[in-house]
């Protein structure tokens, strides 16, 4: 339906303009005046010029979608029916993308199809997980309750996301301005010393002429450098997205000595909150894990959840195989076992989710406060190298004379 803009004087004698949806602009007025607006002015709005190209659009982010979650169950539990609150959420949306979105959902619902499967259509704004607990949420007539879950999940989900990226984002800044600064000294600055000693004669140092030498050939080279560093780059998101090449890299990555123990905290927790919130949220243990499976994030974490899901379905419990694995901690496995045998596995994984939280808290600190000297020690012993090769020719003709 087309969107019409409007200005007009309200029951109190106020000037107040907005936007109306309806069928054409009778119907838009006549909206208007049974809320009370008089000296009406309205036009229908102006189309985006850009609202078909995708890319021009701005992204729907988490906080939207949390922020959706949160409205959204505060109207439910107040007694609105599905449709209004979708109509209200829509209206008030700024992002044109997720309005549109919404909209979408509103008039599926409306055809007859449940939130749950009309949410479905937008997978990148609600995944299987979401999806899977509107449909629970419905089924039990908790759909206030679910949403606000979510919108819990979402924002600790959120939270750690943040935190692993603040993690990595230092080291990766300060490895490329290394980097630059190194090929910035090798391209422009050693040729400058290269031809002030040619002019000088005799042989130079052995340290000196390996920085020359490796001068020469960066510059003489350095389209090719560049080209190998996009390929390689190239190479490895192309292996990675490969079956095998998740496997592969992703093992390692859990493995890996300083960033793997952070990475593995970040399953846990992960893994913990997901699986909590299904539950509580009435989904059933096997569907939960195949949810949780795929959304783990890491292909050797997804496939340990479904072996345990496997395990399970065979009659044994969650406890074990997640033990067996070796991807999860003994305490962790320790406590859920603890869980299933007071029949309280909800709750027992939200505790190990929250304890996982200031774990992964504590270890990014500690990560921070790890790398900030080893970075400083490598740049300085970098440049330093460079420095001394350069002026080593210079202290031997001090000495000769």
């Amino acid at each position: 339906m087309p969107i019409y803009q409007w200005k007009g004087v309200n029951r109190r004698k106020r000037s107040q303009k907005g936007e109306v949806e309806a069928t054409d602009i009778k119907a838009a007025e006549a909206n208007l005046k049974k809320r009370g607006i008089s000296d009406i002015k309205i036009k229908e709005k102006p189309k985006d010029l850009f609202a078909n190209i995708s890319f021009m659009q701005p992204k729907i982010t988490q906080k939207d979608v949390i922020v959706f979650c949160r409205q959204f169950s505060t109207m439910i539990d107040a007694g609105l029916p599905i449709i209004q609150c979708l109509e209200i959420l829509s209206s008030q949306q700024e992002n044109p993308r997720f309005k549109n979105a919404i909209k979408d959902i509103k008039e599926s619902v409306e055809g007859g199809e449940t939130l749950a499967e009309s949410m479905k259509k937008y997978p990148d704004q609600f995944d299987t997980l979401f999806v899977n607990m509107i449909a629970a949420g419905e089924a039990g007539g908790i759909l206030d309750t679910i949403l606000r879950r979510l919108s819990e999940h979402l924002e600790k989900a959120a939270k750690l996301k943040a935190k692993v990226k603040s993690a990595m984002v230092y080291p990766t800044i300060t490895v490329i301005v290394a980097v630059m600064v190194v090929m910035v000294i090798m391209v422009f600055v050693i040729p400058v010393f290269e031809d002030m000693f040619s002019g000088l004669g005799g042989q130079l140092p052995g340290l000196t002429q390996i920085v020359v030498n490796m001068s020469r050939f960066i510059k003489g080279n350095i389209i090719f450098i560049f080209i190998g560093v996009v390929l390689a780059f190239v190479s490895f998101r192309k292996f990675y997205k490969t079956d095998r090449g998740q496997i592969i890299i992703d093992d390692l990555m859990l493995k890996a000595p300083i960033f793997g123990m952070l990475l593995r905290k970040v399953a846990v927790a992960k893994f913990t909150r997901t699986m909590g919130t299904m539950l509580q949220s009435g989904v059933a243990i096997l569907d939960s894990l195949e949810i949780v499976a795929r959304t783990a994030g890491n292909r050797t974490v997804e496939r340990t959840i479904y072996e345990v899901r496997t395990d399970i379905s065979e009659g044994r419990t969650m406890a074990e195989p997640l033990l067996e694995s070796g991807v999860f901690p003994p305490m962790v496995c320790q406590m859920i076992a603890v869980g299933e045998a007071t029949g309280a596995l909800d709750v027992m994984l939200g505790k190990i989710a929250d304890f996982y939280d200031d774990e992964v808290d504590e270890a990014v600190n500690n990560l921070t406060e790890m790398i900030e000297p080893m970075m400083m020690v490598f740049l300085g012993g970098v440049i330093g190298t460079l420095v001394v090769a350069m002026y080593l020719p210079i202290f031997s003709m001090a000495g000769a004379v």
